[in-house]
């Protein structure tokens, strides 16, 4: 069962409640997800630390029913 736009970012808000989210699906098929996560939690962090915490967030979801999810993740700029 593909995954909704809208549940990847209520579990992402859930976590970071002060990120600002965009969510494309690339394929229409529920499965095939770019997201653009910025957040004052990835200050000081490297991209993998970054792109680890998303991960973290949806729970265990990626390469089950989130089949891929390209993230680009930046800190607000101060």
């Amino acid at each position: 069962m593909p995954m909704d736009s809208t549940e990847i970012e209520r579990l992402i808000k859930a976590q970071f409640p002060d990120a600002k989210i965009e969510i494309k699906d690339l394929a229409g098929d529920g499965d095939h997800y770019a997201a653009r996560v910025e957040s004052q939690a990835f200050k000081g962090k490297s991209r993998v630390q970054q792109h680890k915490m998303i991960y973290d967030a949806l729970g265990g979801r990626m390469g089950d029913v989130l089949h891929a999810l390209a993230l680009t993740t930046v800190a607000p700029p101060d």
